[in-house]
């Protein structure tokens, strides 16, 4: 056996000498032609000798001797195989069959205490390979053991340490899973391939459910308001879009990917205060030269259907390694069967890339996110590769800088600066819409001029309707090397990053200074956490409410709920007595408690997630401890019902059927075991009639409430005073609550109608009716999304004074409505006593 020399057999002439000694476990074989590759440990291109060649190959286990053999001989009958669909055909027997043979080795298990969950036969991709094997996951590990042992026995995850995983499409189908054990890096710690997509589902779960304090699910959505808020960096959050939009670094044909941005590779020093500097974001690269666009239109209006304008992708596995070659030259070498690129076609400058990007008739490839990263290696022939010679006579060597960049490591210093810059902050949204986005397909994708091969998109084939197999291996070649377009992640135009900026109201005139002070201010970081856009892109969207799941948990009617502020548990208050404790990660109902006999009317929980708040119809109200689960504090404060509460900085407001709005100090005690309250009561609002609802502004400052005879207060906090009395409704107050901005109160009653009132002067300003009541709501002072007496969900738009959709949902009245910090996820109560949670579809 030749030292570090790897043979590629392409073709056994015969197998004229073939024999086996099992002392020594050697192997004789007779070959027609070999490829030596990475001769002398050396990475060049593969050198190919013909002619009648006899090798001696030396295993290190001789008792493998036979089983080797046996497989060299399966694999050479699939070899002759005339067709290419039948050799895959074959080899993937082969493989099944060996894999069947085998099982996972138990005895690599970290600890004997370890409960087995489930085995099933996988692979392990890595660029350009996938390792068959088995997975195992017990209740603490997952495990993956190659069948050939490669790149070790037993690759090991510890479940304690996954941050994130992922279901992926590999080869366009639903069988991938990737895991990571990092909250932002870009290489995951195993990518795993499934035959079955129901074994990767299955192992997802158990995942999953292991997971106790699993990170909160990350949509799109939650990543583009971290992004507009300014928690996460350009960069950051198209990594997180490449995440969901299933490219790998473990998938070169679909790799991350990441925009051209600078536009300037030619100057002395780089102007980021220059507009000029930047690339037009908002077109595709193909669409940048206007004379190249104009050529491809006419091609593309003279093609019969499907059409497309771009014969090539803008990221593919051969582009990726175009970009990588230098310190991944095996990759390429594989890719283009043992040859790099002519010399003159090799990343060997990042000017001369560029321009071919905007000239070339048939190049219009993005970038990678190594161009934003910290890593300069791949701009360095540190290997001292022999890539060729150009034409000028110069070798290729290390790729040729702009002259505003003193090396490569001040060149990707200067690249993530212009990603990061206000300019492309601005306009970083107009290419998230061509490449993960409403511009990806369809006419939107067409008058942006990004319209590429149908293949390349997610549904463009479907790889199991094909029978012939020559056919299905020839198309899924296609698609894994001509490049995809990442799954679509948005269905309307992203918003741009915004600056949160305080906006407030105008000084009021009249009734009383507190009003001037009723908008949230500066320091509030509930509203500066939420910006006006990101409210706007939910709401806009608020008709694409679609149902998730429903679960039916209590007896009788549900009255109240409340989410920890982590998301992981829902609580929620029923006409059967009981406060429900149900797990949003497991599904399942966690904890049921009975403070007394009669109804609890609403709950909230309180800063911390220690503390559940709950209403009854016995006049009291009660504090229940989460962490220790039993009820610690009773605040026996009215005379009659209690029918709903609020909270704000250690004070809890109290609506009550005798008529009165109490204002609490609630200041915890430390006591043995759990924290006790001592309660002040600071205030007293008293009305004429039963109240049945109340709700705070933004800032606590103004209180309103509605009372049984369908009037509504809206009382100024500050000086515990009366500003307006407004006669609404004829019959019970059912909700009412203020707008984002406290300019106005919007309340729903018993007639079936919807009323607008004027905070500073008290007028009643809009009306609307409906068919049924509608029991309650949430609003962003705009539109309103209304729990209906009938069971729907109904969507006003206030300013056209109309239901814009009606949502089915509940099969008796909808009682009450959650919706998270993001605007993006609802839950609602019912009558029929389930709760139902909702999403809105981007």
């Amino acid at each position: 056996m030749f030292d570090s020399t790897f043979f590629k057999v392409l073709s056994v002439l015969s197998i004229f000498h073939l024999h086996f000694r099992t002392r020594q476990g050697r192997i004789s074989l007779v070959f027609s032609q070999v490829y030596f590759i990475k001769e002398h440990n050396i990475v060049a291109p593969y050198k190919i000798e013909r002619g009648k060649m006899q090798y001696v190959f030396e295993l290190d286990i001789a008792g493998k001797v036979e089983d080797v053999v046996e497989t060299l001989l399966q694999l050479h009958r699939a070899s002759c195989l005339d067709k290419l669909g039948d050799q895959t055909a074959m080899i993937i027997a082969i493989l099944q069959s060996r894999l069947a043979r085998t099982s996972f080795d138990k005895n690599r298990f970290q600890s004997f205490s370890e409960i087995f969950k489930m085995e099933c036969k996988a692979e392990m991709v890595t660029p350009l390979v996938t390792n068959p094997g088995h997975v195992c996951i017990t209740d603490t590990n997952l495990y993956f053991q190659p069948l050939n042992g490669y790149p070790k026995p037993v690759v090991q995850i510890t479940l304690q340490d996954v941050r994130r995983i992922y279901k992926r499409r590999h080869g366009l189908m639903p069988l991938g899973l990737e895991v990571f054990c990092t909250e932002d890096d870009l290489c995951s710690d195993i990518y795993l391939k499934f035959y079955e997509s129901q074994d990767r589902d299955e192992l997802y779960f158990y995942i999953a459910t292991y997971l106790e304090n699993h990170v909160t699910e990350h949509t799109a959505e939650s990543y583009m308001l971290q992004w507009q808020r300014g928690h996460i960096s350009n960069y950051q959050y198209l990594l997180h879009l490449n995440n969901l939009a299933d490219r790998s670094c473990n998938d070169l044909s679909q790799y991350p990917v990441f925009p051209w941005i600078i536009n300037d590779y030619f100057s002395a020093e780089l102007d980021l205060s220059n507009p000029e500097t930047f690339r037009d974001l908002s077109k595709p690269i193909g669409a940048l030269n206007k004379e190249r666009l104009e050529r491809l239109l006419i091609r593309y209006q003279e093609m019969p259907e499907p059409k497309f304008m771009y014969g090539s992708h803008y990221s593919s596995p051969g582009y990726v390694l175009f970009y990588l070659v230098r310190i991944a030259p095996e990759h390429m070498l594989c890719l283009q069967n043992g040859r790099f690129d002519h010399a003159d076609r090799m990343f060997n400058s990042i000017a001369e890339t560029w321009k071919n990007c905007l000239d070339g008739a048939t190049d219009f490839k993005e970038l990678i996110p190594e161009f934003y990263g910290d890593d300069f290696s791949f701009l360095v022939n540190s290997l001292k590769l022999d890539l060729g010679k150009r034409q000028g006579g110069k070798m290729v060597d290390d790729v040729q800088l702009p002259p505003w960049a003193s090396g490569p490591k001040d060149f990707l210093q200067k690249s993530k600066e212009a990603l990061e810059s206000n300019y492309v902050s601005e306009h970083l949204h107009e290419w998230i819409d061509l490449i993960f986005g409403y511009k990806q397909k369809g006419n939107e994708a067409v008058g942006a001029h990004n319209i590429f091969h149908p293949l390349t998109y997610e549904g463009g084939v479907d790889l199991n309707s094909i029978e012939d197999p020559d056919e299905k291996v020839a198309m899924l070649t296609q698609i894994l090397e001509f490049g995809q377009t990442p799954k679509q992640l948005f269905v309307i135009p992203h918003p741009r990053r915004i600056t949160t900026k305080f906006k407030s109201l105008p000084q009021p005139s009249s009734q009383s200074a507190s009003l001037a002070d009723s908008p949230v201010s500066p320091g509030e970081e509930s509203f500066e956490d939420l910006t006006e856009e990101s409210r706007t892109l939910a709401w806009n969207n608020i008709t694409k409410l679609k149902l998730h799941e429903s679960y039916k948990i209590h007896k009788e009617a549900i009255t109240g709920i409340a989410v920890s502020f982590n998301g992981s548990s829902v609580f929620t208050t029923s006409q059967d007595s009981t406060l429900k404790m149900f797990s949003k990660e497991s599904r399942t109902l966690q904890r049921s408690i009975s403070f007394s006999n009669m109804a609890l009317s609403s709950c909230l929980v309180l800063p911390g997630d220690n503390t559940v708040i709950s209403s009854s119809w016995d006049n009291n109200v009660y504090f229940y401890s989460i962490a220790f689960g039993r009820r610690h504090d009773t605040l026996m404060g009215h005379d009659d019902a209690v029918s709903k509460i609020s909270w704000h900085n250690n004070r809890l407001y109290s609506a009550s059927w005798d008529s009165t709005v109490k204002v609490w100090s609630c200041v915890p005690l430390e006591m043995t075991g759990t924290k006790k309250h001592h309660f002040e009561l600071l205030a007293e609002l008293e009305h004429d009639v039963s109240v049945d609802t109340i709700s705070l502004n933004s800032a606590s400052t103004l209180l309103v409430s509605g009372t049984k005879e369908g009037i509504v207060n809206i009382w100024d906090l500050t000086t515990a005073t009366m500003l307006h009395q407004i006669s609404c409704h004829s019959g019970t107050v059912y909700n009412a609550a203020f707008s984002p901005d406290s300019r106005h109160v919007l309340s729903t009653g018993e007639d079936g109608c919807l009323k607008v009132i004027d905070v500073q002067t008290g007028m009643l300003i809009s009306s609307m009716t409906s068919e049924h009541p509608q029991r309650c709501f949430l609003w962003d002072g705009n539109c309103v999304l209304a729990g209906s007496q009938s069971g729907e969900l109904l969507v006003w738009d206030l300013i056209e004074a109309r239901v814009s959709e009606r949502i089915q949902g509940h099969t008796g009245a909808v009682t009450s409505i959650w919706m998270n910090e993001q605007c993006s996820s609802i839950i609602t109560g019912g009558e029929d006593r389930q709760i139902m949670f909702w999403k809105l579809q981007y």
